[in-house]
């Protein structure tokens, strides 16, 4: 018998059974569209804490049924799972299932079946959030009607059930992807698909530095000449996997180039008629990233229509992200940032570079397979002492201890009230774990609330 493919064309899912496998913020939005549809849905998550009772105890409540702490037999009776990102690919579960004919999908793919408007994703592995949130605005019009989601704001699944129900005339989706949503992609096709850059990340999930770029590249692996790909030409990478594709390729740099929308000098940014777009020293963000990202954010905007007066708005007034070197408190003249969606160690290197007073940086969290070796050249001459928590300290510790003055400490409390003891008027206070959340928190977010209390404790103390 002929296997039974769902994809964009065959979407019809009213009455199938579908497992959902995991129930993040993914898996809740995933169960709830294909209950929409009519399918017979079932969620399973190996993990049972309170959070994921509330989310169980909801969508029982839809008709959805849930179970917590195990995978049993009955995530196998169905024709289709959707997998929330953290599922690792090696999973047991996984393996058994493919054996079964049983099809794997992302939930990004899932959503996007049903999406009837323009899709931007941007993915990298550092800048993600801020240019999406950079897009989100230059595009803000009732022409365009953006909202974000995937790895930022709300998940795919939840924007297409919303607009499914409503039907908005106009809509942009700007999607934040990561690797791991990419891993199960089927028949996805972003319109525009932005790569911001490629360095060494999720080591720990994946074999090597080539199994981490393929999966980020899927997200180009339906794309015609209909599409447009925008990349960084500045990254080598990028540069050798993106020259010669089917889609319509533009690059953004930090140098002059021929053939880009977008050019950058020491003074401002023009665009390829050699118009002024802004001076340099109204740019609101610091740091080259910085840039890097806007012109990544103002390439994209163009693309679908943007005019150059909302670009430079934009570029102008946008003050950055929450948890992405976000300015908390200054205490006693101690400035406290919290950088805690820095989860890679390239992310703690812009954070450092970003500074020229002494830092106490925190860092720690589950490591990632990084090497923290390479982050010795930022910490001479401006790093005061590392204060490193949680299950990667021992690993951090080993690394830097003879490069810069190091303290190990149990978790995040003790990692800021430790800092408040130690630093001096002029000193930076800065959250850049350099590691994932999952080993003390939910995710980075929680992560950065949990810092950014702790602050606000110290200064009412």
């Amino acid at each position: 018998m002929k296997k039974h493919i769902f994809n964009n064309q065959n979407k019809d899912v009213n009455g199938i059974n579908i497992t959902v496998i995991g129930l993040g913020k993914s898996g809740q939005g995933a169960a709830k569209l294909a209950n929409y549809l009519g399918a017979s849905v079932f969620v399973s998550d190996a993990i049972s804490n309170s959070n994921l009772k509330e989310k169980s105890n909801y969508l029982e409540s839809c008709g959805i049924e849930v179970e917590l702490g195990n995978h049993s037999d009955k995530i196998f009776d169905s024709k289709l799972w959707i997998l929330s990102p953290g599922v690792p690919q090696n999973s047991s579960i996984l393996i058994e299932a493919k054996s079964m004919g049983i099809q794997l999908i992302s939930e990004i793919e899932f959503a996007s079946w049903y999406a009837k408007h323009p899709i931007i994703c941007i993915t990298g592995s550092n800048g993600k959030t801020t240019t999406v949130n950079l897009i989100e605005k230059m595009c803000d019009s009732e022409s365009l009607n953006p909202i974000l989601g995937g790895n930022v704001g709300t998940a795919f699944s939840e924007i297409i059930l919303n607009d499914l129900e409503n039907k908005p005339n106009k809509r942009l989706y700007i999607l934040e992807i990561s690797s791991f949503q990419l891993e199960h992609i089927i028949s996805f096709k972003p319109f525009i698909s932005v790569f911001l850059n490629i360095t060494p990340d999720h080591l720990d999930r994946y074999l090597n530095m080539e199994e981490y770029v393929n999966a980020k590249l899927n997200m180009i692996m339906n794309q015609t000449e209909k599409e447009h790909i925008i990349f960084n030409l500045d990254d080598d990478i990028l540069r050798n996997e993106l020259m010669d594709v089917k889609p319509q390729v533009h690059g953004f740099s930090l140098e002059k180039r021929d053939k880009i929308i977008f050019n950058v000098n020491a003074t401002k940014i023009y665009s390829e008629n050699e118009n002024e777009l802004i001076d340099l020293k109204d740019f609101a963000l610091p740091g080259k990233h910085n840039l890097s990202n806007a012109l990544a954010a103002a390439t994209a905007s163009r693309l679908i229509g943007v005019p150059d007066e909302y670009i430079k708005s934009t570029m102008i007034n946008f003050k950055g992200v929450e948890h992405r070197l976000e300015f908390v408190k200054n205490i006693g003249g101690v400035s406290y940032y919290n950088d805690s969606k820095a989860t890679n160690l390239d992310s703690v290197k812009v954070a450092l570079d970003s500074f020229d007073n002494k830092i106490y940086l925190l860092m720690g969290g589950q490591d990632k397979g990084g090497n923290f070796l390479d982050l010795i050249p930022y910490l001479k001459n401006k790093v005061k002492k590392i204060i490193t928590f949680g299950q990667a300290s021992g690993k951090v510790s080993k690394a830097l201890r003879d490069a810069v003055r190091l303290k190990k400490v149990e978790d995040l409390k003790d990692a800021v009230e430790l800092s408040h003891m130690n630093a001096v008027p002029g000193d930076i206070v800065l959250l850049s774990p350099g590691c994932a959340s999952f080993d003390q928190f939910a995710n980075f977010e929680e992560r950065g609330f949990e810092f950014k209390k702790l602050v606000k404790e110290i200064a009412k103390a």
